[in-house]
């Protein structure tokens, strides 16, 4: 797709959905770009999609490889279920094909000939197919051949001037294999994308992109998730809160409880982030459950993420306490999606949680559990920027957040979480264990909320075959939070004494 913005050269799309919203439309047309990174980054196939592109516009496309051959190139296509056809490829590497008489292309090695010679021959093949799209893979030939940097310098130069004359818009591949950064085609290169790929302690490669220059230009900054699949690149925009902004009408979310709704002074406000934290156990994803099926059932979509568990146990354990989660799923207005957080990035959970928005109408999100989430994350810090972001954008666009958060520990007073998210929240729910009488017990109350007035009592919380009850004030216990509480007898206003 070629778009022509009012005042501004036309723009050409690069194949890769996310690339081009990074790009804020795609490449300037008829310019040389600088695609680096390291080998097996992914560059040669996020290449063949920018030709692609440009053969499903009826341009006209040319491949020329000094690193690999044709037939490498093909199967590479072949993987992901595309086919080269409408692109010509041109090989600079020796073979026995170049030793027939009728060879289509002349084939160079490129440790066999001078690099004046190897340029000449690919601007001649760019004067006889007359490109509006190229790829130069790779540089790294080029680099040895010229043997000092002046020469280099030169050589690319040339090219860029030739194929600028031509119309054409250029990528030109370097895989990084010297020994240094090359600052020279920085300079030289309207733009610079670079790919990185870094291979965790446990789990899959992870891999980022980010647009180190693009001139005369505006581009989403920073570092962006993306994963080579069967089709190709995809690439997951970094979350731009302030991007974002929509108009929503603010209104208590109910949970189907009346005690819970009532402990939370009516209920949750739309658009805010809820906090749900305690111990393993304590009921934080039943009650997130609960909230999730009430808001299906009204014909609001919901949207659960499961890091912990696996949709089989949801349902198992939902259809225990009596949550009709089955039809709400068969039916749509409930999706839940199990996560595995060794194998999915940062980026791309927020490319899941923005399509359940944007396709899927989501009103309600509920993440379970910050946890999970947590062992996606490289570090803490990184975490909280990203969760912030998240839960800025879903405020705007009035969804509903659940924050699931399982603390470290049972019992007891030392109780803490791997994170501290509470801050981030608009509203916390605290759920805590507590004895009495012999009996393991739950309690719950609200510690936070920002939208408005809650109840500070803490109530104890069952559940049952019939569902979730919220019980009365437990006003006969005094240190239920700290996990040893005392039986202090029936006093009505303990508050008012003293």
């Amino acid at each position: 797709m070629t778009e022509t913005v009012a005042g501004n050269p036309p723009l050409v799309a690069t194949g890769v959905e996310g690339l081009d919203d990074i790009l804020r439309g795609g490449l300037t047309a008829n310019r040389l770009y600088l695609v680096e990174g390291n080998p097996g980054s992914g560059k040669t196939t996020l290449a063949l999609q920018f030709l692609l592109q440009g053969v499903r516009r009826g341009e006209r496309c040319l491949f020329v490889t000094l690193s690999e051959s044709e037939e490498e190139l093909r199967a590479t296509a072949l993987s992901h279920g595309w086919s080269l056809e409408g692109i010509s490829v041109v090989e600079v590497i020796a073979s026995e094909e170049s030793l027939k008489p009728d060879a289509r292309y002349t084939m160079f090695h490129p440790s066999e000939v001078e690099l004046g010679e190897t340029t000449k021959k690919v601007l001649a093949e760019a004067e006889r197919v007359k490109p509006t799209r190229l790829v130069f893979d790779s540089l790294s030939e080029l680099r040895l051949l010229a043997q000092n940097p002046l020469r280099y310098r030169r050589q690319i130069l040339a090219l860029k001037q030739s194929f600028s004359r031509q119309h054409c818009t250029v990528l030109i591949v370097d895989d990084q294999t010297g020994s240094e950064r090359d600052e020279h085609l920085h300079s030289i290169a309207h733009g610079v994308i670079s790919l990185e790929r870094q291979t965790q302690e446990y789990g899959t490669m992870r891999r980022r992109l980010q647009v180190a220059k693009m001139r005369g230009r505006e581009f989403r900054e920073g570092y962006h998730d993306f994963v080579i699949r069967r089709g190709g690149v995809e690439v997951y925009p970094r979350l731009v809160a302030a991007e974002h902004r929509t108009g929503y009408a603010r209104e208590p979310i109910q949970s189907g409880l009346e005690r819970l709704d009532a402990l939370l002074g009516g209920g949750l406000a739309r658009g805010t982030s809820t906090l749900v934290t305690g111990p393993a156990g304590t009921g934080k994803s039943t009650l997130a459950s609960q909230y999730a099926v009430t808001a299906a059932a009204k014909g609001e979509h919901a949207a659960i993420y499961l890091f912990d568990e696996s949709v089989a146990t949801f349902r198992e354990r939902s259809a225990g306490l009596g949550l009709a989660v089955g039809p709400l799923l068969e039916s749509g207005p409930l999706s839940v999606q199990q996560v595995d957080p060794a194998e999915l990035s940062p980026g791309e959970f927020a490319h899941l949680v923005r399509r359940a928005v944007d396709r899927d109408k989501s009103r309600l999100v509920v993440i379970d559990s910050l946890n999970g989430y947590l062992n996606a994350m490289p570090s803490e810090q990184f975490l909280t920027l990203h969760l912030h972001e998240l839960l800025t954008y879903l405020g705007q666009q009035g969804v509903t957040t659940l924050l699931l958060l399982a603390q470290h520990g049972l019992v007891g007073s030392a109780l803490e979480g791997p994170v501290d998210a509470s801050y981030l929240a608009d509203t916390v729910l605290l759920l805590r264990y507590f004895e009495a009488a012999g009996e393991l017990r739950q309690a719950i109350s609200v510690i936070k909320k920002r939208t408005g007035k809650h109840e500070r009592t803490i109530r104890e919380l069952r559940f049952g075959d019939q569902g979730i009850t919220i019980g009365e004030p437990l006003r006969e216990f005094q240190g239920i939070l700290t996990g040893s509480p005392q039986f202090v007898g029936k006093a009505t206003d303990r508050a008012g004494q003293g």
